[in-house]
């Protein structure tokens, strides 16, 4: 057994972006473990460290070497592997290849089977450490992979990598390993923070290394998330009730922009207070990664957090740097709102002629023309009030004209947001300028819906619109690709619908397309009208298997082919609660129901005459009788469970029917007419759901 040291591989570089350096991170404790393994290098845990200007492996108990090992692999067969001769047949030879081994030293022998296999038995002798790390490093170096980010070539070898590579640390205990990249060789010296710790330090040993980076003002990305949270915690605490907004995508931004964070608190003119809060925030986060402060009433104050990569001595100074930076940005924002507050949204709307929605669908404009005219079809299929209606389809007419806004432009993720405040502005009414602000939503999953009911409708007929539209021109998702996010657009339309909006979208899908076709568009409406029909579909049937509906259910509720949402989902709840409560029946019932429909004859219509019935046959047809009359009266009233306990009762009668008669009959009046009772015991549950699903082998 070899003796074991700690290991450290330390790549130091330029500043590296945040994102490709998290990417790293993950890539490169994978790469080294799997690396070890495959070398047969015994090691300890494997550690990432990290910092803007580092990225850095820290292995325990690295084996110096590896161990000497005796390997035996079975071959084919003894018969196999030689002829009658004696000689090694190509089986034999490729295996031999195979294990890198001659045919004439494959060894014969009975295994634990009672059968004589060839084995091939080889000394794998011990190999130092040093050059397995040396290959593995360079190797690990060269295959990181940079995902949207192109990287660059260094030196004068053709090796590249995210930023310059300035140096590298690399030891096994306190023995440097040689490893060279882009004209750099590695030592046993990292570097410090720029200002608190610059120039070479020397790390002795991986055991010090940790320590050696916070003696020079580096700390790894744990312990400046630490830093940076207590801190934070510290100026919460200081303002009772206030809370410091950290968006996780900035909030990790940040922890990779410093190498030794302190926390400071600065603030901006009241004039700014006046602007919209969200051009404000986006401001401070995006372009500075700064953190707003809000009040317990969750109103934005004049203060804000700013990380600093440096130590509190300089806070003074950071501080007035950053007011600095930061009044410039407002003032920026500032002007953009008092600008777009002197046009009026009908004159923005009227500048989106001249913006392009999708190279074949025309401009943004048109788009704008159809949402208006979809919104109020939406209103009149849920029968809303003309007043709600009338809402609606202001805020359709207007809902994208911030987009050519001044604000929007600099700030484009708050389109609608703006358009909501400019809404204000001209004295549109709450619900106007609210159906505006949130008719994008939901944006992603989990996102709320819009507040009321207006943006509701606008966000239905916007995500229809884009729907209906990118089917028309043949571009719909495929497996592998949604770049017009139709499937997000889809399944907000769907909760939208099932929460809010109880109506079925079949008819809209149609009016939509044929808003398309008014526009010149050519296509088959048909034959696009069912794609579309399909994709709702699908989607529905996803989100049920998601909230982990049993897949049989959803299989019986969606054969019948709803898209109305919120009929959809209490179907498939009720048909799972009634399968819950009386397994049996149900089972029985579905059996029954899919062998009727195997030998089922459509054909031959359901009008049976019941002066060819024996008693089994009255009994099936008088309970189908009542039974569609049931089913008729709850769907009519959406009362599901009711629905499904009228089929439950068709169990008996069904089983009897099976049980007692003859059903292809040598006398083809009396076959075609029991076909026909079978057909009219079908059609009570054509409306709701297919039963037969439920019988299905699973």
């Amino acid at each position: 057994m070899a003796d074991a040291k700690d290991f450290l591989f330390e790549i130091g570089t330029e500043e590296m972006p945040s994102a490709p350096l998290n990417n790293a991170v993950k890539q490169l404790g994978t790469m080294i473990a799997k690396g070890l393994d495959e070398a047969g290098l015994a090691h300890g845990e494997v550690r990432v460290i990290s910092s803007p200007r580092r990225l850095a492996a820290l292995v325990a108990d690295v084996a110096t070497a590896t161990d000497e090992v005796h390997e035996v692999k079975r071959g084919p067969a003894a018969n196999i592997a030689f002829d009658a001769d004696g000689n090694a047949t190509k089986a034999a030879q490729g295996f031999a290849r195979k294990c890198g081994v001659a045919a004439e030293d494959l060894v014969r022998r009975e295994d634990t089977d009672g059968r004589e296999y060839v084995f091939a038995e080889k000394n794998i002798p011990s190999a130092p450490a040093t050059p397995i790390l040396t290959a593995l490093c360079e190797k690990t170096i060269a295959g990181l992979q940079w995902p949207n980010y192109r990287s660059q070539r260094w030196g004068h070898e053709h090796a590249t990598f995210v930023r310059p590579v300035r140096w590298i640390c690399c030891l096994l205990g306190e023995d440097v390993v040689p490893v060279s990249f882009a004209d750099v060789t590695s030592g046993n010296t990292t570097r410090g923070h720029r200002v608190l710790g610059p120039g070479d330090h020397v790390v002795a040993s991986p055991a010090v290394y940790e320590q050696v980076l916070e003696d020079v003002g580096v700390l790894s990305a744990e312990r400046r998330r630490e830093a940076i949270l207590a801190g934070i915690a510290e100026v919460e605490a200081a303002r009772p009730g206030c809370h410091v907004d950290t968006p996780k995508k900035v909030f990790e931004e940040v922890i990779n922009l410093c190498e030794w964070p302190t926390v400071l608190v600065g603030t901006f003119d009241e004039e700014f207070l006046k602007v919209p809060h969200e051009i404000i925030c986006e401001s401070m986060l995006t372009n500075q990664r700064y953190f707003p402060i809000y009040d317990g009433e969750g109103k934005l104050t004049r203060e804000f957090v700013v990380v600093s990569n440096s130590k509190p001595e300089n806070a003074e100074r950071v501080i007035d740097g950053n007011e600095r930076v930061v009044r410039a940005r407002l003032d920026d924002a500032k002007f953009f709102y008092e600008e777009d507050l002197k046009i009026s949204l009908d004159e923005f709307r009227e500048r989106l002629a001249k913006v392009a929605f999708q190279e074949k669908l025309g401009s943004v404009l048109a788009k704008s023309e159809r949402i208006e005219q979809l919104a109020l079809a939406i209103a009149r299929e849920a029968h809303l009030g003309a007043h709600l209606a009338a809402d609606a389809g202001r805020a359709a007419h207007l809902c994208k004209a911030d987009l050519v806004s001044n604000a929007v432009v600099e700030f484009t993720s708050q389109q609608g947001v703006m358009g909501g405040y400019y809404a204000t502005a001209m004295g549109e009414n709450d619900e106007v300028a609210h159906a505006i602000r949130d008719h994008y939503r939901p944006r992603f999953a989990g996102d709320e819906l819009p507040e009321g009911t207006a943006g509701c409708i606008v966000a239905c007929a916007d995500k229809l619109d884009t729907i209906a539209g990118i089917f028309a021109i043949g571009e719909p998702p495929t497996g592998s690709s949604d770049p017009y996010a139709l499937r997000r657009a889809a399944i907000g339309i769907i909760n939208i619908l099932r929460d809010r909006l109880p109506i079925d979208p079949t008819s809209l899908i149609d009016f939509a397309l044929e808003l398309y076709s008014e526009q010149g568009i050519e296509f088959d409406a048909a034959e696009v009208a069912q794609q579309v029909r399909d994709f709702f579909h699908g989607r529905l049937v996803s989100m049920a298997r998601d909230e982990k509906i049993p897949a049989d259910t959803v299989a019986a509720v969606s054969a019948v082919h709803i898209i109305a949402p919120s009929v959809f989902f209490a179907r498939c709840a009720a048909l799972d609660e009634a399968r819950k409560n009386d397994a049996e029946t149900f089972d029985n019932l579905a059996t029954a129901y899919a062998r009727a429909a195997h030998i089922s004859k459509s054909e031959l219509g359901a009008e049976y005459d019941r002066s060819l019935m024996g008693e089994a046959e009255l009994a099936l047809a008088d309970a189908s009788e009542v039974a569609q009359t049931a089913v008729d009266a709850a769907l009519a009233a959406e009362d599901y469970p009711a629905a499904f306990a009228a089929l439950a009762a068709l169990r008996a009668p069904i089983d009897r029917f099976f049980d007692e008669v003859m059903v292809m009959d040598k006398d083809e009046q009396l076959r075609d007419n029991r076909l026909k009772l079978l057909n009219r015991f079908e059609a009570v549950f054509s409306g709701i759901a297919n039963i037969g699903e439920l019988a299905r082998k699973k």
